[in-house]
């Protein structure tokens, strides 16, 4: 059975009848008590209960081209609402469930997603956004159902809804090049862009994963969420290879590898900040005694790499990619040097571009940029933004945005991301967005939202700092106290520099070298080399 060229329906369609009673995913919790709860989706169980909720939604109005929208943790519907979305023809729009304020508005608005599945701890976040969002009409609530926000909408239980449904018996014809769904990236310079991403694209994305050393016997597990590209790479191999694959509800560094034991897991995915989070763990004698045989990670600094193989005892292959999917690198169990993001897989090329786009020799940083060995780049395909689709692919090459080198034997190593943005826990935050919601605090005078490397920060990486000014009399421990419950986690300072006035040139342009300057002679950082 050839799962590689169908779309997600039609291949859940394909294993529900060759093998029903196989389970393709398992969605693990911590409990409060510390003892671990699972719920595990068959590959029948996945058909059913989408066919379910894609009459469920039909009756409700969604049909071919709209979007439904997954405000969720690692759950099961999450999966059962991207295959219900594939049987109707519509696309699905991942949004992260700890998403507030303009930022959660800006994504459903944009996108006009007309249905959504809601965890009943995001519920909060959407009231305080349910003007904003007029597009809205019905959401499923997975959870509490008495937490359902009040707005214009109608809103049902997921489950009471999937129980009442009358299954959706014929799908929707789809062709491989119609989108799939959108995602967004973390939008470092703006508001986030939607990559439409296409059935053939994730097709694509599971030759991809064919070369990163994952053996076909391997049970897979991530505590990455399905909101990123990461975790979907890990649902794709599951489904399409097939092979079983285990989601934590939410990353635990505490009980990841209780997990990997408990349910016999060979390999584990781990990207940016989650990368050291892990190896801070105590030492425990016992941390050899695993099953895991290879870790897949994104950003693993050179001085953890022999580190983590000698303490797990696990292999490491590096991956590099991107939501928009226009180029790659691995480092193929440790095939390369330690430290490298590794080479481009089969079929592509890598090159490190100066500002001409003149090829740079080895050892010169530049922009690494992608093409096929045959032919341009895939155009990209930013949701109502031509001009970014257009500015990503130019003279046949893929612009990554990130800056890197390349070795004498064709290694790539990263240095840095282009323009504005820190990169920070593997991701890369809006510092301008993050600003605009500070600065709505009554405390706030000026606000100038920048990063620093620290003695603690990753290669790559850099923490959050918040430069305030504050108004007179004001305390900054009410705008800290405050800013937990407007940002995501990972978008909260993580040093807070408060100051008489942020330096700025002539054009009132915050300058960011003197702020560092400042925050080192008051000691809150180190300077780093």
């Amino acid at each position: 059975m050839d799962l590689r060229s169908k779309t997600l329906g039609e291949l859940i369609i394909s294993r529900a009848a060759e093998t029903p009673d196989e389970t393709a995913v398992t969605f693990v919790t911590v409990e409060s008590d510390g003892s671990l709860a699972s719920e595990a989706r068959t590959c029948a169980e996945l058909e059913a209960n989408a066919r379910r909720l894609a009459g469920w939604l039909r009756a409700a109005g969604i049909g071919q081209g709209d979007r439904i929208g997954i405000m969720l943790r690692n759950h099961p519907e999450f999966v059962e609402t991207m295959i219900a979305a594939s049987f109707l023809g519509a696309l699905f729009v991942p949004v992260d469930p700890r998403s507030k304020g303009d930022k959660l508005a800006f994504m459903l608005h944009f996108t006009a997603c007309k249905a959504l599945i809601l965890g009943d701890y995001a519920s909060e976040a959407l009231q305080m956004v349910a003007g904003q969002v007029p597009e809205l009409g019905v959401i499923l609530m997975v959870g509490d159902p008495g937490a359902a926000p009040e707005g214009h909408w109608s809103a049902a239980p997921y489950r009471i809804a999937l129980e009442s449904a009358d299954p959706l018996d014929e799908i929707a014809e789809i062709d491989l090049e119609s989108p799939m769904f959108m995602m967004f990236t973390s939008g470092t310079t703006g508001n986030p862009k939607a990559v439409v991403r296409t059935h053939a694209s994730h097709q694509r994305d599971f030759t991809l994963l064919l070369e990163l050393g994952i053996e076909p016997d391997y049970r897979l597990y991530t505590g990455l969420p399905l909101c990123h590209i990461n975790a979907q790479f890990t649902l794709n191999l599951a489904l399409r290879r097939p092979q079983p694959a285990v989601f934590s509800r939410t990353f635990t560094k505490t009980r990841l590898l209780d997990i990997c034991r408990t349910f016999d897991c060979n390999t584990f995915s781990l990207l940016g900040g989650m990368i050291p989070e892990v190896f801070s763990n105590p030492v425990k004698s016992d941390d050899a005694d695993n099953p895991v045989k290879l870790v897949i990670s994104s950003g693993m600094p050179a001085g953890l790499w022999g580190a983590y193989r000698e303490r797990y005892d696990v292999e490491i292959t590096e991956l590099y990619g991107s939501t928009e999917g226009g180029g790659a690198l691995i480092n193929c169990r440790s095939e390369g040097p330690i430290g490298s993001m590794g080479r481009p897989p089969q079929g592509m090329i890598a090159a490190i571009l100066d500002e001409t786009d003149t090829e740079l020799p080895p050892g010169q940083a530049g922009h690494i940029c992608f093409r096929p060995k045959h032919g341009d780049a895939r155009p990209v395909d930013y949701y109502k933004n031509e001009k970014a689709g257009r500015e990503k692919v130019e003279k046949g090459w893929f612009r990554s945005g990130d800056i890197a080198h390349m070795d004498a034997e064709g290694w790539f190593y990263f240095h840095h991301r282009e323009g504005g943005g820190v990169r920070r826990n593997g991701d890369f935050v809006n510092t301008f967005m993050v600003e605009s919601v500070l600065s709505k605090h009554p405390a706030v005078a000026d606000v100038f939202v920048y990063g620093v490397q620290t003695e603690a920060t990753i290669a790559g990486e850099k923490e959050l700092v918040a430069a305030i000014v504050l108004e007179d009399g004001a305390s900054l421990d009410a705008v800290k106290a405050w800013a937990p419950g407007e940002l995501q986690k990972n978008e909260v300072p993580g040093i807070w520099q408060q100051l008489d006035a942020i330096p700025k040139t002539v054009s009132e342009k915050p300058i960011e070298r003197a702020c560092i300057e400042l925050l080192t002679e008051t000691g809150l950082v180190t300077p780093t080399p």
